[in-house]
Formats: structure tokens, C-alpha cells, sequence
């Protein structure tokens, strides 16, 4: 989820997790007869308090959960539209970063390999 900031200049929302103690972009387990892109909104509205708006598909990471069970998650770059993030018990902070700064903060190196990806979209183009 972007915002920007300024002419070219973004501010990406990331997320903690308090049980897992890390930081990472919003994600979530897709319900039975959700679409990815239902999956992305309400997952990221749960996760931040923000709706957004899906602007393009910026790939699926794969791995494996704590229990070992395969996990797919897809990433859409979202321009949010507005709302207020409350704390919860599965994410007690979010934090608006600097795109460029984003990967010194995130925890997986699979979340920094899709802010990667990032760079090869026309941000200004995606709306």
C-alpha cells in the first residue's frame, strides 16, 4: 500500500506482527471463494484500516508457515484511499516508509524481493 508524499516521492505501509516480532508487508490467507484481488483488499483493510485501490499485480511470494504448510500469497501495488490503523492483537504498528528505506526496515527477504519488483513499475503510470 502506497501514498505518495510529494512529486515521485512514496511512502510504503508496513506492518508488526507482535507474535512473530517482525515487520512485513500486509498479507493474509485467501477464504474459500475469494478472489486474490478480494483476498488483497480485505486482508489489507483487516491488517491496516486502509482501503485501497488495486493499481497492478506485482507477483506471489511462496513459503512455508511456521506448522510447515505451503503458503501463496499475491501482491498487488494498492494506492490507499484512506482510513486509520488500530492496533490489534495480530499487528500493533504501522509504519509509512520511505519507498528507497523500505527493505532496511522489512524482516523477510522475500517481501524485499517484491519492493524490488517495485522498481521496474512506472509508479506515477500505475493509477
Amino acid at each position: 500500500m502506497l501514498r505518495e508524499v510529494g512529486t515521485g516521492r512514496y511512502e510504503i505501509a508496513l506492518i508488526h506482527r507482535p507474535g512473530r516480532d517482525d515487520w512485513s508487508l500486509p498479507k493474509g490467507k485467501q477464504d474459500q471463494g475469494e478472489s486474490l484481488e478480494e483476498c488483497a483488499r480485505r486482508e489489507v483493510l483487516e491488517e491496516t484500516g486502509h482501503r485501497c485501490r488495486l493499481l497492478s499485480f506485482v507477483g506471489f511470494t511462496e513459503y512455508r508457515d511456521r506448522r510447515g504448510r505451503p503458503k501463496v500469497i499475491g501482491y498487488w501495488l494498492m494506492e490507499a484511499l484512506g482510513g486509520q490503523f488500530m492496533p490489534t492483537e495480530e499487528v500493533d504498528d504501522l509504519q509509512w516508509v520511505e519507498l528507497g528505506l523500505a527493505a532496511q526496515v522489512l524482516t523477510y527477504g522475500r517481501d524485499r524481493e517484491l519492493l524490488a519488483a517495485l522498481g521496474t513499475v512506472d509508479l506515477a503510470r500505475s493509477g
